[in-house]
């Protein structure tokens, strides 16, 4: 394909890149100081840390790990386990839209071990060492002090000294930077930008930072009947015969990020699966790769290790497993003969394809796998240690829903030739990870996406079971039992956050997901992808994933009337510029086909989706009783969520004011503890088409706010209390806002600002409540993106 006047296609996608990169340059590698190693603790010193400072990790918890425990930490410091205070903190930064090369792995707990390994990594200490004296003063202490000596102003905004930004410029001061820091940045101690921990909390804090102990960890004691489930599970992962060999793997690339929780056991433990050179033993060696299809480059096994530290909810996605799982393993990948010709190679190419390199499994199979735990892997796609990704999740809407084709209605499950045929087509970006870069942009942008969409269009054409169009019976239904075959998907600007069921009112777009596509979501932002990659790795993977938006999109029209998909796509792609993309990256939209539904209003969209929700044999609500219902559907006048929903699902100028997600504290109820709802503001805009100038694609006047009873986000930009008698005024002044100093008065009456003496108290309220919600699933919520007004 050539545009007018002979400029190539390659041509134009090599320059956008080259134009992206432009001016982007790798800096130079300093020598890093020496600074000496803390001695390793004895038994004895161990004792007497879990005797003087037993309370001090739940305290550094909530008032340290809660900015400082995911990627996005700033200088990289982690304080979620012991083994990060150790660690200390960094100049360089995990997340840099400028860098050339691959940046080196620091992932905690797997590319270095011990302090001395972190110190020629680049890391520097943060904490006094009691064996040195003073020999250098301590980040820990130093901050903490200055925060002390020039605290916030109260209920107040915060000075325009303290910038908010996740990605921002950072000092990340060594122990010989420490005296000009605090000179320079007064209003640069901790908690940075938030309200003065309370006397005692202080007091304690920087007690511990004096003596220049670390954190008391407990010693991780499994109980016997957890420990042979355990056995068991490797027992099964490391058979050595071909096939069970390839179904491992197969379940390890999907399981790597996973915390394993074991049948039957309690809330709090959870395991990581990791390929290890021990095969057995009490503490395996993990083989560090960079991604999970790399090759290990020696034997291993399969091993399951405990996870330490806190748990974070941006990191939380649970898996449960145990005897049960495996015979569901046993039923799904081996009720079936089939043979292996040779074993797969480990490589970026191997993983790149995954329908190449899993082949011999049957496809049911890995689909039937994928959909068992379709909450599980959408939300793996969203949590993870990818903690921030506002140019990733701009790829998507601020609320969605999902649905997944049916296998029996998937011809890449029930026809072998067919998904032999667009296997070669299904490439992801790392595949081409050895070609030239105008080699991999035409691959990727318009190559294999658009190769494969014309051929699934004229098979899916062609097949007997779709001459008549889909239908109903052609969307999965859960089997009558499984309550995630229907999902919500919410975009909170730079992260996401999933849930079962369709919540919210009727929304702009939605998807239905098939194999192909499950897969290849999979591999392209999970299993392929690498926070420390490049510039040119973070952008193909976005950019593919636009393809594969616009793919689980075309997938749902399939099933709209054919007059009606035109008019649909105009309302989700406005702009000029959609028009060119469209033609370089689409399949013509088909028109053509039918549906194989008889309609029974001018509204197919919403009757299509509400009647999925009658399928399932009652596993969801029919409506939403703030945010979508009818008649006595609706939450009852007069009930916290009736009186809420006055404001929910309605184009108002008061949403465009509101964060992204907010959660609200409603007291005085009958109930001991505070009633908690989330409110979701779900950001309109003109296309979700480009990478870039997200802004200028803005239409606030189309926003809306979803109310959701509960908690599901892991990163809460806003707090508001109320009391029950005056929900009711809440909501009015909420509706009554229309410009920024109307929202400042609002906020002035029921919003906790950071600078609020109440900050901290109302956040270990709205923790609690998360784990009252659900112990198992919850995890300490991340307090960087807490907003400003």
């Amino acid at each position: 394909m050539r545009f007018s006047g002979g400029t190539s296609l390659r041509a134009l996608a090599c320059a956008a890149l080259i134009f992206v990169i432009a001016g982007c340059q790798k800096s130079g590698d300093d020598e890093p100081t020496q600074y000496p190693v803390r001695a390793e603790l004895n038994q004895t010193d161990r004792s007497a840390l879990e005797k003087n400072w037993s309370d001090i990790p739940a305290l550094v918890e909530k008032r340290c790990v809660v900015c400082h425990g995911c990627y996005d930490a700033p200088c990289q410091l982690k304080l979620s386990s012991s083994e990060g205070l150790i660690r200390g903190a960094s100049k360089e930064r995990v997340y840099d839209s400028g860098r050339m090369q691959d940046a080196p792995l620091t992932r905690l707990g797997i590319d270095a071990h011990g302090e001395a390994a972190w110190r020629t990594k680049g890391f520097f200490p943060v904490l006094k060492d009691p064996s040195q004296r003073d020999a250098f003063p301590s980040a820990l202490i130093s901050l903490l002090e200055l925060g002390r000596a020039n605290p916030v102003p109260p209920n107040k905004r915060l000075p325009e000294a303290i910038k908010l930004k996740t990605v921002r410029q950072l000092s990340c001061p060594a122990p010989n930077e420490l005296e000009a820091y605090t000179e320079e940045h007064p209003m640069g101690g901790m908690p940075y930008g938030m309200a003065a921990l309370e006397d005692t909390e202080f007091q304690r804090l920087i007690s511990w930072a004096k003596s220049g102990d670390t954190l008391p960890e407990a010693p991780i004691r499994i109980p016997e009947p957890v420990a042979a489930i355990v056995g068991e599970i490797e027992t099964f992962l490391n058979r050595p015969d071909d096939r069970h060999k390839l179904t491992a793997r197969y379940i390890y690339e999907h399981l790597f990020l996973a915390h394993l929780h074991i049948e039957g056991d309690g809330p709090d433990r959870f395991f990581r699966m990791i390929r290890s050179t021990s095969e057995e033993g009490p503490a395996p060696v993990e083989i560090a790769t960079r991604r999970p299809f790399d090759d290990p480059g020696s034997p291993f096994f399969y091993r399951l290790v405990p996870v330490e530290g806190t748990i974070l909810h941006k990191e939380h996605i649970v898996y449960d497993i145990g005897p049960k799982r495996l015979e569901r393993y046993r039923q799904l990948f081996f009720s079936e003969d089939w043979r292996i010709d040779g074993k797969p190679p480990y490589s970026a190419n191997a993983g790149g394809n995954p329908f190449s390199t899993f082949r011999p499994i049957p496809a049911r199979a890995r689909y039937q796998f994928l959909l068992d735990d379709a909450l599980f892997f959408v939300r793996s796609f969203i949590r993870g240690p990818v903690c921030y990704g506002q140019v990733a999740v701009n790829v998507i809407e601020d609320r969605f829903w999902v649905s997944f084709l049916d296998p029996d209605a998937d011809l890449s499950v029930t026809n072998q030739t067919y998904l032999d045929a667009v296997t070669p087509l299904l490439e992801l970006p790392v595949s081409l990870s050895d070609k030239d870069i105008e080699d991999r942009l035409e691959s990727f942008v318009t190559g294999g996406p658009l190769e494969y969409a014309r051929h699934r269009y004229r098979q899916y054409a062609a097949s007997p079971q779709y001459q008549n169009g889909p239908d109903y019976d052609d969307i999965w239904d859960g089997d009558g039992t499984n309550p995630q075959a229907h999902l919500t998907v919410y975009r909170n600007f730079d992260n996401a956050s999933v849930v079962t069921g369709f919540a919210g009112d009727y929304p702009e777009t939605a998807w239905v997901i098939d194999y192909p596509l499950f897969e290849r979501i999979y591999y392209d932002l999970v299993a392929g992808f690498d926070v420390f990659g490049n510039i040119e790795h973070q952008l193909t993977t976005r950019l593919y994933m636009d393809s594969l938006r616009r793919e689980g999109e075309r997938n749902f029209l399939t099933f709209m009337p054919a007059n009606k998909r035109e008019a649909f796509v105009a309302q989700w792609y406005e702009g000029d510029l959609v028009a060119v993309v469209d033609w370089l990256r689409d399949q013509p939209l088909d028109t053509r086909t039918p549906t194989g539904i008889s309609f029974q209003s001018d509204a197919p969209k919403p009757e299509f989706l509400q009647e999925l929700l009658t399928r399932g044999g009652g596993l969801w609500p029919l409506s939403d009783p703030i945010n979508r219902c009818a008649g006595s559907a609706c939450a009852g006048p007069g009930s916290l969520a009736g009186t809420l929903s006055e404001a929910a699902s309605q184009t108002a100028p008061f949403v465009r004011f509101l964060p992204n997600l907010s959660v609200l504290l409603v007291t005085g109820t009958k109930q001991e503890d505070p009633v908690v709802f989330t409110l979701a503001h779900n950001k309109a805009h003109t296309n979700v088409a480009f990478l870039f100038r997200e802004k200028e694609r803005r239409q606030p006047d189309k926003d809306t706010l979803t109310i959701v009873p509960g908690q599901f986000g892991s990163y809460p930009n806003f707090f508001f209390t109320v009391s029950s008698e005056r929900l009711a005024d809440f909501v009015a002044a909420l509706k009554t806002i229309k410009n920024q100093d109307q929202y400042l008065e609002f906020v002035a009456r029921y919003g906790v600002r950071r600078s609020s003496p109440a900050f901290w108290e109302t956040a270990d309220i709205v923790q609690t409540a998360l784990h009252r919600q659900s112990a198992r699933q919850s995890g300490l919520l991340d307090l960087n993106r807490y907003k400003d007004p």
